[in-house]
């Protein structure tokens, strides 16, 4: 669908280009220099503003909104200050393939060059971190180059874009602007590529799929399922994609993580073919690059035609949309003879997958709170940070679209996050996992959350300290600590100053009666729970590995 719409303001082309593109919700921190593009928004009625107390919380904020909403994130900052504090947010966008357009008011065109007042070049600043930059000068190019900028930020790979927006640009007419939607191309692999597929499954022994964020942007997790079980194949996780595939199924057969179990890797190693769908095999998930190896073959089927040959040279390459793919892939002729491999594989991953019958540590009680009083579609963001270790091992995450994470390893990502999450889906439970570290470099945002009424849990495992950098250090400079010790924060009663619930809990049982208090009230619920410093992973603790280090 098409329309015209004749001698308006450049803010309100940008506002018509937002509701063309049926956004509902945009993040950020007020700025002078945007200040015409802010009023605009004022006069639409179906997009909301949620004023964030810092850009890099905004900027987390829209990146989770437009994972939950698997629609395109927006998020709004002045020049140089506000627009520096949310390049976190755009790096988490660009390692996670999450679409986001990013407006940026810039200084007075007449100015640029000449260092003015918080001026720096924004196309320079952020092009090493977006997928596309641009600064707009030419009012009559602004219908074009914004509507652009969201096509490319939700085409082939998506990713952010930066919008810069000098200040006097805003204020200019357009005589005519032509509002197009954004048509999202979904390429289909050709028949050549099925049927080499086919001839590979055909003499594989110990075959492997390896799920990531493709599968869960094309809607393709019922797909993938339906695959796996046809052709009774093991299905694994990239990193911090759990929700791709039912934990409990008999094919799913381990997360590619941070610190994945012996057994997983195992798994991973053992395959002779390894079939990368919708995944651009990070670091984590190929386990520093090892996984697929020179001996195994590699089927990489991706959207992203630039990240193939990345980490080794696959001997077929895919390009195409994960839907089409497995929907196309349905058709092959092969019959399955690794199904006993694939059952022993699934009892190896299930030995390290399942929690002991009497929680060791807070963190296994807080998993097994979660399984029993969730609703099944909660959804969860998490920081980074050793704590989501038990996450990441433990939850059985079951319906798909349940789980926000950022792989780019950002602290600080999981509460903020949840608030978009929680504005994109707000029929769902939403929970945010996070450190006391990482927590305490957003929790500004519970105000936020409290302000725009939007309840989320947030469970903050405080032990004082930076807990991963704490086990690098104990690993390569045991006993040799530096900068990683922490203050005693009460973070449940910075909820309560901040008019949200905030309990404080050491227990299992502690931890269950805040969990289902937390869910009856409804409201921004902060959850502290008092962590000991020594259980520093979920594979060692503190002395542990100092007893190791003497040895």
């Amino acid at each position: 669908m098409k329309r015209t719409i004749r001698n308006v303001t450049v803010a309100k082309v940008i506002v018509e280009c937002l509701k063309q593109e049926q956004i509902r919700h945009v993040f950020g921190v007020p700025g002078e220099s945007y200040l015409p593009l802010l009023d605009a928004i004022y006069e639409e009625p179906s997009i909301e503003f949620i004023s964030a107390r810092h850009e890099g919380g905004a900027s987390f904020m829209a990146e989770g909104y437009a994972k939950a909403a698997r629609t395109c994130g927006v998020v709004l900052a002045t020049r140089a200050v506000g627009a520096a504090n949310l390049a976190i947010g755009v790096h988490t966008a660009r390692q996670d393939s999450t679409p986001m357009v990013v407006f940026l008011g810039q200084v007075d065109s007449r100015f640029l060059g000449r260092e003015g007042f918080q001026e720096v070049d924004l196309e320079a600043f952020f092009r090493p971190l977006a997928k596309w930059t641009v600064e707009i000068r030419d009012a009559e190019r602004v219908p074009e180059l914004v509507q652009r900028a969201f096509r490319t930020a939700k085409t082939g790979r998506p990713g952010p874009v930066v919008v810069s927006l000098p200040e006097d640009v805003l204020w200019q007419t357009v005589p005519e602007a032509v509002m197009a939607s954004t048509q999202v191309p979904k390429p289909a692999p050709r028949h050549e590529d099925v049927r080499e597929v086919e001839a590979w499954l055909t003499r594989a022994k110990r075959p492997l799929v390896i799920a990531g964020g493709g599968v869960k942007w094309a809607g393709a997790e019922p797909l993938l399922r339906l695959w796996a079980e046809t052709y009774s194949l093991p299905v694994m996780a990239a990193f911090r994609r759990h929700d791709v595939f039912p934990h409990d199924h008999p094919c799913y057969v381990g997360h590619l993580g941070l610190g994945a179990p012996e057994a997983v890797r195992e798994t991973a190693e053992q395959a002779d073919v390894v079939i990368a769908l919708g995944t651009r095999l990070s670091e984590v998930t190929t386990q520093d690059y090892c996984v697929p190896s020179a001996n195994q073959t590699l089927i990489h089927i991706d959207l992203d035609s630039d990240g193939f040959g990345k980490v080794r040279a696959p001997d077929v390459a895919i390009w195409a949309d994960c839907r089409e793919a497995l929907s196309r892939l349905l058709t092959i002729a092969v019959r399955p003879s690794w199904q006993e491999w694939v059952a022993k594989r699934r009892e190896q991953y299930e030995q390290t997958a399942t929690l002991p019958e009497k929680p060791r540590n807070v963190y296994e009680a807080a998993m097994a709170s979660f399984a029993r009083h969730l609703p099944n579609n909660a959804v969860f963001t998490n920081d980074a940070g050793n704590f989501a270790g038990w996450l990441h091992t433990f939850f059985p995450f079951g319906e798909g679209h349940t789980y926000i994470g950022p792989t780019s390893g950002a602290m600080g990502y999981g509460m903020p996050a949840a608030i978009g999450a929680k504005l994109a889906l707000p029929d769902r439970t939403v929970v945010s996992l996070s450190g006391d570290g990482g927590f305490m470099m957003t929790m500004q945002e519970l105000e936020t959350a409290v302000r725009y009424d939007i309840p989320i849990i947030s469970v903050v495992f405080n032990n004082r300290m930076y807990g991963t950098i704490r086990m690098h250090q104990e690993l390569r400079f045991p006993g040799r600590v530096i900068g990683t010790e922490l203050g005693s924060v009460p973070f449940a009663r910075l909820a309560e100053c901040l008019n949200g619930l905030g309990f404080q809990v050491q227990t299992e049982q502690q931890f269950t009666e805040a969990l289902c208090a937390a869910l009856a009230a409804k409201r921004p619920t902060v959850i502290e729970v008092l962590a000991d410093p020594d259980c520093l992973s979920v594979s060692t603790t503190m002395q542990e590995l100092r007893a190791r280090q003497s040895l």
